[in-house]
């Protein structure tokens, strides 16, 4: 067991967000949990979350800061690319808009506590010319951050993007989705030795073609698929890499910390995680 752990020993796993009700029902959090007490009960069982919220907004120096203050600090955050620079943008803005993020970003920087920016393109992102000199351009105002990019588009899988992310030292997003032939596959390439990043978004079918993210992120991760995925992508990676980040983002009814659980279980080689 010993040499197992010292192999994943720089392999933190978490989820993707941490502040949500329907954890309370499905007994991660504690009865009558309040949101602000989320983060300390989280940071217990995890080293890393994903901040989702600042896709929907910007992240804002103050409310950082406070977030900081209530973690160890070993702990890690990735943090999401807010929507205006990767689903709604708009060219006389965008640049603005990147100002404006780092500015936000600025203590988990000076504290040491970013483990990487996170930029989610949507499906509609696809390899055209346009979409390559806007990825371009973009990398380039978010020079000196650590980088992480998960394409949804399959377009993008190819030997010469993994070849601009190496010489750019960017981290290619490793995806768990479903087996649908659009998009894009979970792949065991690693393009910048420093970060391996992978994300479990659930292999819910139905629900990726439903529109519903209710539906689209309710999936429960089996021992076996965990068991493939740590065997198949996570150990050849990792093996390149300095540090790896594993993220669940199949939250709907608290699916997401339980898996999560599950792998650093099998991480550490004591198998699957005992039921509460």
């Amino acid at each position: 067991m010993e040499q197992r752990l010292n192999r994943f020993q720089d392999v933190v796993v978490g989820t993707s967000g941490y502040s949500y009700v329907e954890w309370i029902d499905a007994g991660f959090y504690p009865v009558s949990t309040s949101q602000k007490a989320m983060l300390p009960l989280y940071q217990e069982s995890f080293r890393a979350t994903e901040l989702n919220y600042t896709w929907y907004q910007m992240p804002r120096a103050t409310a950082i800061e406070r977030m900081c203050a209530r973690v160890a600090p070993g702990f890690r955050f990735s943090v999401k690319l807010t929507k205006t620079m990767t689903h709604e943008v708009v060219d006389s803005r965008w640049r603005g808009e990147v100002k404006r993020y780092r500015q936000g970003l600025d203590p988990l920087v000076r504290s040491g506590m970013l483990l990487a920016v996170l930029i989610q393109f949507p499906f509609s992102f696809n390899r055209s010319i346009h979409h390559r000199h806007y990825l371009a351009a973009l990398v380039e105002e978010l020079a000196g951050l650590p980088l992480a990019v998960e394409f949804r588009h399959d377009s993008w899988a190819c030997d010469a993007v993994f070849a601009e992310f190496e010489q750019r030292k960017i981290t290619l997003v490793s995806v768990d989705l479903p087996p649908l032939a659009y998009l894009f596959p979970c792949l065991a390439v690693v393009t910048n030795p420093g970060l391996v990043y992978l994300r479990f978004h659930g292999r819910n079918i139905r629900g990726w073609g439903s529109g519903s993210m209710q539906q689209q992120f309710d999936y429960d991760y089996s021992d076996e698929e965990l068991g493939e995925r740590l065997e198949g992508v996570i150990t050849p990676m990792a093996a390149k890499a300095e540090r790896s980040a594993l993220f669940f983002n199949n939250h709907v009814r608290g699916q997401a910390p339980k898996n999560a659980r599950t792998l650093m279980a099998m991480l550490s080689g004591q198998g699957p995680a005992k039921k509460a």
